[in-house]
């Protein structure tokens, strides 16, 4: 309800499937092979004529590369594989790289940081600690809640490890919660991480008045 689409166009419904089909392959091969960049969301839109794809990320300058070389040969990559899909070539394709400006409070990056210090086999407990202090300092955050499971730490047993700062509201619409699950792939198996991190209400609350001529309060939505 707070966030567009991932995916935004119209289609003939003959070629819905196709495009959808198509959309989550492309953006499955684009996080796999972008992992490392500290990508938090890959956004594509279409027209009839015009593809754009929208790549957010907190290092932008490693992804266009010097002159833009970088960008060209994504741009290239991601059209063959759209031929590889059979999905039709645009007459106008653009790719568009935005930097995340507060990758701290980004769910996306945050599990990424907390899977790349696991793989590099940091201490499980001095990593998630140490993340969730930055992302409390963030701009806007409000809480921040972490949760492991595998075998933490190379144990025989798998189990759960979690860590939470703040509030995490759950129980209204208005709370611009963003999550993200990642994986950490170890020598002894794979950890799974989930991200909550609260931003505060998305409406600002409106306190009620009283009326002079009625008395009576008024406020709400």
């Amino acid at each position: 309800m707070l966030r567009d689409w991932k995916s935004r166009w119209f289609a003939d419904p003959k070629k819905y499937v196709d495009y959808l089909k198509g959309d989550v392959l492309v953006r499955e091969y684009l996080e796999k092979k972008l992992r490392g960049m500290y990508i938090s969301t890959i956004e594509i839109e279409r027209s009839r004529k015009a593809t754009r794809f929208i790549i957010k990320t907190s290092r932008p300058g490693i992804l266009i590369g010097r002159n833009g070389e970088g960008a060209t040969k994504l741009k290239e990559e991601i059209l063959k594989k759209m031929d590889k899909l059979g999905l039709p070539r645009p007459e106008d394709f653009k790719l568009e790289i935005i930097e995340v400006s507060n990758p701290e409070a980004d769910a996306a990056i945050v599990a990424y940081m907390i899977a790349e210090g696991l793989e590099k086999r940091m201490p499980y407990r001095r990593v998630i600690k140490q993340i969730i202090e930055k992302v409390m300092t963030a701009r806007g955050v409000e809480g921040a809640r972490v949760v492991l499971s595998g075998r933490l730490g190379g144990a025989e047993i798998a189990r759960t490890e979690e860590l939470k700062k703040g509030s995490i509201p759950l129980q209204t619409f208005r709370a611009d919660i963003d999550f993200k699950r990642e994986r950490a792939v170890m020598s002894y198996g794979t950890i799974g991480i989930k991200v909550w991190i609260y931003r505060g209400k998305v409406f600002a609350e409106k306190k009620g008045k009283v009326s002079a001529q009625g008395g009576s309060a008024s406020g709400g939505n």
